[in-house]
């Protein structure tokens, strides 16, 4: 019986160590929380995460349509009423690239990365005006715009080239909602062809993310940078990432997105850019918050771990372990998590995991060779927690064979406590002989 009280006692420990455990989750995760906060504030003082769609040939048209409405008397009658509307070119090539040169803005302990765009955009256009009945249809202004995401990003005066000549730029989308750039022409006459050689040089600032709509026919995205972390969205790139940075190259056909039909309907270009963009992310391989979190999810594991030697020493060696010790070791191990999260917001992530783990080894092995009455015993331990946390080290730097390497630990932990306890008399320590009864 007082074998099942004592598993009982570990037992309940264990999932009191669950407490500590779950709140500095929540403070990585109010600390994450920070982080978000310190890269909007970035965005609002520099420029937010950019995207770049265009340019886009508009041509606006009032013309004269014969409607039926009720008069006065509730008779349908036939008026004729002006209506607005609008014919839309998108490019026959589109040519988009340019460098990224990266930096990083700090807001308190948090470095968020920020970039330059030196930008070119190259496009054709070939757009014949329709024909129609010049009494009843009178054609207006066109214009060509960019949509640009956050236009606080400029950086310079862009330059827009159509056919050689330089053209002034104006702000907005002309006639249509969001930020970016147009540019008025001259009334076309129907049936006349606007042939369009454009070219925009722009150097645009922006916050970690820059996207890329495909609005042409034929579109190709070339970019590159000396940030060696990538990440990709949207359609794969072909692209070469060493450790002196990257290039990615994009050939997308207009068949193979939605993009012209969405802005067609009226999609805003965020939403462009999420659904048919291509974008490239300028990340942090190692995200301090996310590895601390992914560590603290093997905690438990820990816990257990430790929980089960201490139960084997007590039951083998006959050391009697109060309750009480069982949860100092179980909140020493809970802190090194705290620590670990505290001092990676100063040094490195490497540097930090190295320091928590000698302060809590340390600590136990101390503590340890007190509890289990002997100094060797004491450091058999830390040895064993100092190759815990070497196995969970090697976790949060595997990403992609965690699931491996997590499966092989415990099938070892598994391996070494059966063997240890092979020959041992379960009955006996638990005081209960069973009966066995001859045929």
């Amino acid at each position: 019986m007082r074998l099942f009280v004592k598993i009982g006692f570990v037992v309940a420990m264990t999932l009191a160590i669950l407490i500590p455990l779950l709140m500095i989750r929540g403070v990585i995760s109010d600390r994450q929380m920070y982080r978000e906060q310190a890269v909007a504030d970035i965005a609002r003082s520099y420029a937010g995460a950019q995207s770049f769609a265009g340019p886009v040939l508009v041509v606006p048209y009032t013309e004269e349509v014969e409607v039926e409405e009720a008069d006065q008397f509730n008779v349908m009658r036939k008026v004729r009423r002006a209506r607005t509307s609008q014919w839309v070119f998108f490019p026959a090539s589109l040519d988009v690239r340019g460098t990224l040169a990266p930096d990083t803005r700090k807001r308190g302990l948090h470095e968020v990365r920020v970039y330059e765009w030196k930008g070119k955009a190259v496009a054709s256009f070939h757009a014949v005006i329709p024909q129609g009945d010049n009494a009843t249809r009178k054609i207006g202004r066109p214009w060509l715009s960019y949509g640009i995401a956050d236009v606080r990003g400029l950086r310079s005066t862009p330059v827009l080239h159509i056919n050689g000549a330089d053209v002034p730029l104006l702000e907005g989308q002309g006639s249509r909602e969001g930020s970016g750039l147009h540019v008025r022409l001259e009334v076309p006459q129907p049936g006349q062809a606007l042939d369009l050689d454009t070219q925009l040089d722009v150097v645009l600032g922006g916050t970690e993310t820059l996207s890329l709509v495909p609005l042409g026919r034929k579109n190709r995205f070339s970019l590159d940078s000396s940030w060696p972390h990538p990440s990709f969205a949207g359609t794969s790139p072909r692209q070469d990432t060493t450790a002196s940075g990257f290039r990615a190259d994009w050939d997308i056909a207009s068949v193979a997105t939605n993009a012209q039909g969405k802005l067609l309907a009226g999609a805003a270009l965020g939403e462009l850019a999420r659904e048919e963009g291509v974008s490239v992310s300028l990340i942090d391989p190692v995200d301090i918050y996310t590895q601390a979190d992914r560590a603290t999810k093997y905690g438990l594991l820990f816990v257990v771990l430790t929980f089960v030697g201490f139960f084997l020493f007590e039951l083998i060696r006959q050391l009697p372990i109060h309750p009480i010790q069982y949860g100092l070791v179980g909140l020493s191990l809970a802190i090194f998590f705290l620590l670990l999260v505290s001092l990676s917001e100063h040094i490195r992530f490497l540097y930090a995991y190295l320091a928590a783990s000698f302060a809590c080894i340390g600590l136990l092995g101390f503590y340890l060779s007190a509890v289990l009455r002997s100094a060797a015993r004491g450091l058999g331990f830390a040895a064993m927690l100092a190759t815990l946390y070497a196995a969970l080290y090697g976790l949060l730097v595997s990403e992609d064979n965690a699931l491996v390497l997590g499966a092989g630990l415990l099938f070892l932990v598994l391996a070494a406590v059966m063997v240890v306890t092979r020959k041992v008399d379960w009955y006996q320590l638990a005081g209960a002989r069973p009966v066995v009864r001859e045929a």
